[in-house]
């Protein structure tokens, strides 16, 4: 079971942090870090330290603080950014550095004009000195979805023999298909010599939708770490969801992985993202969304009311999230309407509901969702016109 253990790499500091009007000061840093702690995230990566001071000083009181989790800096190959990355990790009880280069030949040409051997050099020599700091060494082989992916294998057998032990194969633009992803981490799992010396990890993007389908994936074939960020959060369309790869591994368990993540605390620890961050979940999210546990369509309702498995395949309480939820619009049965009678304390008969239904309807059709006010005049009404009768 030991190798069934995928590492959740928690990146909403950093990666999550580079949003427009996202920034976070050190003591909102902070806080978040002991809740990622607390939810169970094995490698918290703090930071970009060589970015600016303060970035440097979150990475620094955050590697103070935290007892359990590894803490990561991220660097760019380049001598200082590793310097300075060292020294903001040295209170670190668990420290790791990451570092790496663009491999695709689109970052090579057009972002490096190098040529791919010279880009291989760079990326043995950023691991040679990371590891004069820290025996935990993270690659990433920067827009690895577009690389060739016998190059790319040439530059992972190289940086773990340099001394990674973690290699992240990041789909930088969120190219990639699942097939395709899950394809090239069997390709590097089965043709790199030396790739039992490290693990591999995912860091895939959503600009196509396709984050945390390919981050599952990803771990199918060979992966065992996943790089994603609280609500999904991240440059341009957002980083892999936590929560999503989370509970799909969780509610799979035929795939025979597991993490260490509290679920329980996945709702709340959402809410706080979202307020810190000052940036809205959208309603429809997957797990932490307002919407995720409310039915509002009469067939769904009918069949949630009879068996919540009929339509929701995770507990609410599992993911820390309140009690399902039965929205009346013009769209409900009358199941749902007596259900909702029922639960502000009137107990109405089938010919009964039959006839409040019926005043419903005018209701639902003036209102995008008719509240219990709207329920208790309608009990009121047809009170008062049974008395009249």
């Amino acid at each position: 079971m030991a190798d069934k253990k995928i590492f959740i790499f928690d990146t909403t500091l950093r990666d999550g942090e580079q949003i427009p009007g996202c920034k976070l000061n050190t003591t909102e840093k902070i806080e978040l870090a002991l809740k990622l702690e607390d939810l169970g995230v094995d490698i918290l990566e703090a930071g970009f330290p060589v970015s600016s001071p303060g970035d440097f000083s979150s990475v620094q009181e955050i590697s103070r603080i935290i007892t359990r989790a590894t803490v990561c800096g991220l660097t760019r190959a380049v001598k200082k950014d590793i310097e300075v990355a060292a020294a903001a990790l040295k209170e670190a009880r668990r420290s790791r550095i990451h570092t790496g280069i663009g491999v695709s030949d689109y970052h090579i040409k057009g972002k490096f004009n190098a040529t791919r051997d010279e880009i291989l050099q760079r990326a043995i020599q950023c691991v040679t000195w990371a590891r004069n700091y820290t025996d935990d060494v993270e690659f990433y082989a920067e827009d690895a979805g577009r690389a060739d992916n016998d190059y790319l294998a040439r530059v992972i057998e190289a940086v773990i023999k340099a001394g990674a032990t973690t290699v992240n194969i990041p789909d930088t633009t969120g190219y990639c298909l699942p097939g395709q992803y899950g394809a090239k981490i069997a390709h590097l799992a089965n043709k790199v010599p030396n790739i039992d010396k490290a693990v591999i990890s995912c860091h895939c993007h959503n600009d196509l939708g396709l984050a945390t389908a390919n981050s599952i994936e990803g771990i199918i074939n060979g992966a065992r770490q996943i790089e994603c960020t609280i609500n999904g959060l991240g440059e341009r369309a957002g980083n892999t969801a936590l929560e999503e790869v989370v509970m799909i591994i969780k509610q799979h368990s035929q795939l025979g992985f597991y993490t260490n993540i509290n679920t329980k605390q996945l709702n709340p620890m959402s809410r706080l993202v979202s307020d810190t961050m000052r940036m809205p979940v959208q309603p429809n999210k997957a797990i932490v969304g307002a919407n995720a546990f409310s039915h509002s369509s009469g067939i769904h309702q009918d069949g949630f009311l009879k068996d919540a498995i009929t339509y929701e395949i995770i507990n609410p309480e599992e993911v820390g999230a309140e009690n399902s939820k039965i929205v009346l619009t013009a769209r409900s049965g009358r199941s749902a309407l007596a259900h909702r009678l029922q639960k502000l304390g009137f107990e109405y008969t089938r010919n009964d509901i039959d006839v409040l239904y019926e005043q419903f309807l005018k209701v639902a059709d003036l209102k995008k969702e008719v509240q219990e006010d709207d329920l208790r005049e309608l009990a009121r009404q047809y009170q008062q016109q049974a008395v009249n009768a």
